[in-house]
């Protein structure tokens, strides 16, 4: 697997393109797994203090996102096309979350990921996410 962006430029590309997202997240590695972090504050949480499952999709969604353009470049067209989201426990309250991504299926127009989302320190799962990009037409990976 041959890799276009690394942890530096993505998070470039996260700031450039979603400058409004650009303090939540930061990408810990990059390769044949993508492992981003959600920095848990205030606003993240839902009463109770957990996070939130809007916040915990963002997450997911970033991180998928992210992965796929390691591997075909800084493409800001490609867009989801299909989501689901399983929330299996309560994410641990003052924690941020880790999602874990591995990239399925990488074709020229469609890409397929899933992530795994933990809290800090704990290797139970959270939630599960599993999505669908539809990849712009000059952008095509191929592999």
């Amino acid at each position: 697997m041959q890799l276009k962006m690394d942890a530096t430029s993505l998070e470039a590309f996260i700031a450039e393109a979603f400058p409004q997202v650009k303090e939540d997240f930061a990408v810990e590695a990059v390769g044949e797994e993508l492992v981003v972090r959600l920095k848990v504050a205030e606003r993240h949480l839902r009463p109770g203090g957990t996070v939130s499952g809007p916040n915990m999709f963002a997450l997911a969604d970033v991180g998928i996102y992210l992965a796929i353009l390691a591997r075909i470049g800084p493409v800001a067209l490609a867009v989801t096309t299909n989501a689901s989201i399983d929330f299996m426990r309560k994410p641990e309250a003052g924690r941020d979350l880790i999602a874990r991504v591995r990239i399925l299926k990488l074709g020229r127009v469609l890409a397929v990921g899933d992530a795994l989302i933990f809290s800090e320190g704990d290797e139970r799962p959270v939630a599960r996410s599993s999505m669908t990009y539809s990849i712009p037409p000059s952008a095509g990976a191929g592999v």
